[in-house]
């Protein structure tokens, strides 16, 4: 079992469409995550300047080698209002002409409560209700950002949403939950369909208790997590380097050829 490399266009903001595609072809990445192109998030609006149409959007990637695995919308399951919901839903006709597999929403809340796993797993039934209604091929997976920071919430949330695809960031419950990933792993594995990772060193920064580093660089225990994902996951592992947020950060391109020539994953 083989898990497939990508990394999230949040690293490379200043790109567009193409040149993201260029970038994981020059790094061997059969994929790529979009979060972000030409430096805004709005990529619907940012396709329809771009492109047009869906049809001459999908036209343009069949030729491609690299595909697009997931668009990242910005919809919160806890605390999204009326018009981040419509927001997200200009990301399906997109979604559908590319056959892009997952859009991803974040979890949303502040804290690992039941009312807010209720508020959750609510958006989730809205979505549901939605997709089967227009046949949508797409589906979401669910950021654990906010409120699922340790393994004990994103199953709770699971219990009252079962069956929904949890975009794992690694990161996020290491640091923020304080999890080992290899217990994260065991405890969320069946339901993980799409990872984040990332590198950092306990040193403050000016918007985390954390300092980002190039991948083998920092403290997260990349080695022992990939030496199980190997054998255990064939989903996407991107790398999300927040080049977006954090534009003192090095290049993504610097970023993948650190993570590809130290074996890091």
């Amino acid at each position: 079992m083989a898990y497939t490399r990508t990394f999230s266009s949040l690293g490379s903001p200043e790109l567009n469409l193409e040149q993201t595609l260029a970038l994981a072809a020059k790094h061997g990445l059969p994929g790529v995550e979009l979060r972000c192109l030409s430096g805004t998030i709005d990529l619907p609006a940012h396709f329809s300047t771009a492109y047009g149409t869906p049809a001459v959007l999908a036209e343009r990637m069949r030729a491609s080698p690299v595909k697009i695995l997931s668009l990242d919308t910005s919809l919160k399951l806890a605390g999204g209002t009326a018009a981040d919901r419509e927001a997200f839903l200009k990301f399906l006709p997109w979604a559908e002409a590319l056959g892009v597999p997952r859009l991803r929403a974040f979890d949303g809340g502040h804290s690992a409560d039941l009312a807010t796993h209720r508020e959750m797993a609510e958006t989730v039934a809205w979505w549901r209700t939605l997709r089967a209604k227009n046949n949508w091929q797409a589906d979401l997976m669910i950021e654990t950002h906010d409120a699922l920071f340790t393994a004990a919430s994103v199953n709770q949330f699971l219990s009252l949403a079962p069956g929904t695809g949890i975009l794992w960031d690694t990161h996020h419950t290491w640091k923020k939950g304080g999890e080992d990933p290899l217990v994260t792993w065991r405890a969320i594995r069946p339901h993980v369909v799409h990872m984040h990772v990332k590198d950092s060193v306990s040193i403050p920064s000016g918007k985390h208790p954390f300092s980002y580093r190039l991948p083998g660089d920092g403290e997260f225990p990349m080695q022992p997590l990939r030496e199980v994902i190997s054998r255990e996951y064939s989903g996407p592992v991107s790398l999300e380097w927040e080049r977006m947020w954090h534009p003192e950060l090095a290049p993504v391109d610097e970023a993948l050829t650190a993570a590809t020539q130290r074996g890091w994953w």
